[in-house]
């Protein structure tokens, strides 16, 4: 379902990716990536603002910091990038209560913060595009919902508790699932948060929920596309990989193959694209010192009051090899080649 408006170097462990529109240029932003447990960062989300950077400020380079979770990596990164003369920040928090701190530091200097994705919760804060992942959480759990019956015991794997996002998710999914969970038409069998949206750590919990319900276990309400293949890959182990719902988010290449193997069975899927068009059309406004009031005319007001101008994109519920098909046609980072390779390459939808 299409939502219209739901539309330094460092040394050691820290990877650093840096991409330069113009060897020569003037001026510098720096996108702070979170992690690279999830692959969508780095070769969605960072490569569709490169892309886009290139295409409309060739001259305005941009560098691409990792901080794989650590938030006082992430800090360093945020001065390391101040130090070198960024002009505008744009970061995707670990966590949106410390990431203020890079805010407000950047604030102290003049420079503009951007929140990609997830919010930074400061005053400091200049502008943040998302979608409406509550609505996506609650296609979540209604599909989960939609595809079991009265009865049916029920897996959560939530996301991050440090990242805002995760809990937006959740409360979506609960707002479809709290009042059968309330009145036994599902069952709650388990339930547990992922630090850091680490798929290991979501595997240790699908184990561990296998285990306490003897298998007893006939869908799963999965955060994100990382927690989704875990639970895959448990299921996999008890020989019931493909016997049951489970959802996703972000739709990477590994959740539609598994989907065309019926094995995870629905992602949400958002334009990042044009998330990161978004972001890079104010990114150049801000460097240019121009308003950017007419690119993100509403608003929204983040955890401590401040009111942060928002442009919210679509969102997709991809189902099945028709919405893998969806997914391809208008993600252009992702190709119908990209998926169909290993077992997904034998199935229909490839062939």
């Amino acid at each position: 379902m299409l939502f219209n408006l739901k539309k330094s170097l460092l040394v050691g462990v820290v990877s650093l990716f840096a991409f330069s529109t113009n060897a020569m240029a003037k001026d510098m932003v720096a996108l702070l990536l979170p992690e690279n447990v999830n692959p969508r960062w780095e070769q969605q989300d960072a490569a569709a603002f490169v892309r886009t950077m290139k295409k409309i400020a060739p001259k305005i380079k941009v560098e691409v910091f990792n901080a794989n979770n650590d938030t006082a990596t992430q800090q360093r990164q945020a001065e390391q990038a101040l130090t070198q003369g960024a002009k505008v920040l744009i970061v995707i928090p670990i966590d949106g209560e410390s990431s203020a701190i890079i805010a407000d530091t950047a604030a102290e200097e003049g420079i503009p913060t951007i929140a990609y994705d997830r919010m930074i919760n400061s005053k400091n804060t200049t502008f943040w595009v998302q979608a409406d992942l509550e609505g996506m959480g609650y296609d979540q759990a209604m599909h989960v919902i939609k595809n079991t019956k009265k009865g049916d015991t029920l897996v959560l794997l939530k996301g991050s508790p440090t990242d805002p996002n995760a809990a937006v998710i959740h409360n979506g999914q609960l707002r479809a699932l709290n009042k059968l969970f309330a009145n036994g038409d599902r069952v709650l069998g388990y339930e547990n948060w992922t630090q850091g949206w680490d798929p290991a750590i979501a595997r240790r919990s699908m184990d561990q929920a296998l285990t306490k319900l003897n298998n007893n276990v006939q869908g799963v309400v999965s955060s994100n596309d990382g927690n989704a293949g875990a639970a895959v890959a448990a299921l996999e182990e008890q020989g019931l990989a493909g016997t049951m719902p489970i959802s996703g988010l972000d739709c990477t290449v590994q959740a539609q193959q598994l989907i065309l193997l019926g094995k995870q069975t629905q992602c949400g899927w958002r334009p990042l694209e044009d998330m990161a068009a978004a972001a890079a059309k104010v990114t150049v406004r801000l460097v240019q010192g121009k308003d950017f009031s007419d690119l993100a005319p509403q608003t929204v007001t983040n955890g401590v009051g401040a009111k942060v101008a928002y442009v919210p994109v679509g969102s997709y519920s991809a189902v099945g090899a028709k919405g893998v098909a969806y997914v391809i046609k208008n993600d252009k980072s992702i190709t119908k080649k990209m998926v169909c390779q290993g077992d997904a390459k034998k199935t229909k939808f490839c062939k």
